[in-house]
């Protein structure tokens, strides 16, 4: 079970990132991070492939928040492709 959440607007960094992307195993407490210059449904479908799903395996769920950058199109198949259960934090209470 991994948490997914986005964090920023943060003081730009190098190459024009304000924003990050931190998603945490729940079971082990592993961080898995990366910043992000603009937030899109594309580079968070993108960070799940290439840090959680090709690292770690399929996990069984996927915790995140209402954001549209996960409750999208791109973001919804890849959670069907795998068979994800995709579940959402009700608003301050994650």
């Amino acid at each position: 079970m991994w948490g997914i959440n986005l964090i920023g607007p943060m003081p730009t960094a190098p190459g024009g990132a304000k924003h990050a992307i931190v998603a945490v195993d729940y079971f082990t407490k592993w961080v898995e991070a990366e910043s992000l210059v603009h937030i899109t449904e594309e580079k968070t479908t993108s960070f799940v492939k290439k840090n959680i799903l090709y690292r770690f395996g399929i996990p069984n769920t996927i915790i995140t928040d209402n954001g549209t950058q996960f409750d999208g199109k791109k973001f919804r198949e890849l959670c069907d492709k795998y068979g994800i259960n995709n579940y959402y934090a009700t608003p301050a209470h994650p």
